[in-house]
């Protein structure tokens, strides 16, 4: 009888944990509001309503990042359907169109914002005068890096060490500017441009930050802190009926992958990714990935719960992404995963931005 007893309290421990580590939130990363921007990064305000409503009538749970990230370190359960809404960048249509609707739904938000825009007074940008007051509302204000860089390249004749240290040196001083202005310190960073490496996220580490890219995929336990996942909505992905399909993505159950780094080694310009997976709730059969530019790619399953995909063609230049999806075997939501690769130019430039 005891041991039946056990068996069962270890049954019950079993499907508890699945259902903790099913857990995330959906992070969803917008830049303009407004119909006049530039579509590549804009949702116009109508679409924006649209999604806000969408949230409302789905009983999706929107909280604010600094909880999620707290229960994602401290391996807390999050709420199911939850929804986290951020900003880069800080411009004005947040302030004068997002937040007025953001307000009338009640939900939390936050903003990146790189402090050299606002010293400057770019007159898209909102000011500090203005960020104060929506932080005032409840609004988080995190970082964006001092200038908005592109914080992987290197100055000319500038060592790994020299570059490290100017980095550390913009973010802290970044963190540190946007206490002094809204007494807000979360240390939580948004990669300008979604470029990092490992050493990177080694050194945010050190100093307690997280940090967020652009890859997409639900927010989980199985995310790397220092590379949270997020959605972008903007342009062709701004159209609400693809986004709901994102909006109810599930955390690929990662256990380890190689290569980790983003940043790609000279001539290494079709990385294989190895990826070892808990596949308790996932068919392999029905896992298909996608190369950015080059289409679907089957994986190549190495064992019963890792599997490998390969460019067929070398990545262009710049960013760029490999996505592999799995539909859940038993709740709605496709699993979604994303790894985000970053390159020169093969004279070992970088391309203008």
């Amino acid at each position: 009888m005891f041991k039946n007893i056990l068996i069962t309290l270890l049954v019950l421990f079993s499907l508890s944990l699945q259902a903790f580590t099913a857990q995330a939130a959906v992070i969803l990363q917008y830049h303009h509001v407004s119909a006049s921007t530039p579509a590549i990064t804009s949702v116009t305000p109508v679409q924006f309503k649209e999604q806000m409503q969408y949230l409302a009538d789905n009983d999706f749970i929107v909280m604010p990042l600094s909880q999620v990230v707290d229960a994602i370190r401290n391996q807390q359960p999050i709420a199911e359907n939850a929804i986290v809404i951020t900003f880069d960048d800080g411009y004005k249509s947040i302030a004068n169109t997002a937040h007025p609707i953001l307000k009338e739904y009640g939900y939390p938000y936050t903003l990146f914002v790189s402090v050299e825009p606002i010293k400057a007074k770019y007159s898209e940008m909102m000011s500090w005068e203005e960020l104060i007051q929506l932080s005032k509302e409840g609004a988080e204000i995190a970082n964006h890096s001092w200038g908005h860089e592109h914080l992987i390249r290197k100055l000319a004749g500038e060592s790994e060490s020299q570059w490290l240290t100017r980095i550390e040196a913009n973010i802290l001083k970044t963190e540190a500017e946007i206490k002094q202005a809204t007494g807000q310190n979360h240390k939580m960073l948004a990669y300008p441009y979604g470029e990092y490496n490992q050493a990177i996220e080694t050194m945010l580490s050190r100093h307690g930050f997280v940090g967020l890219g652009q890859q997409s995929g639900a927010a989980g336990a199985y995310s790397p802190i220092t590379a949270l996942p997020r959605f972008p909505v903007a342009g062709v992905y701004a159209d609400l009926s693809s986004l709901k399909v994102k909006m109810h993505s599930l955390n690929m159950p990662v256990v380890s992958m190689t290569p980790r780094d983003p940043e790609l080694k000279e001539g290494h310009w079709r990385p294989e990714l190895k990826v070892t997976l808990d596949m308790s709730d996932i068919y392999p059969h029905q896992l298909m990935c996608f190369i950015q530019g080059q289409g679907a790619k089957k994986p190549l399953w190495l064992s019963e719960t890792e599997f490998s995909v390969r460019a067929e063609l070398d990545l262009p230049p710049g960013r760029s992404r490999y996505n592999c999806t799995a539909p859940s075997k038993s709740q709605t939501g496709y699993y979604w995963f994303s790894q985000a690769w970053v390159r020169p130019k093969n004279d070992g430039t970088w391309i203008e931005e």
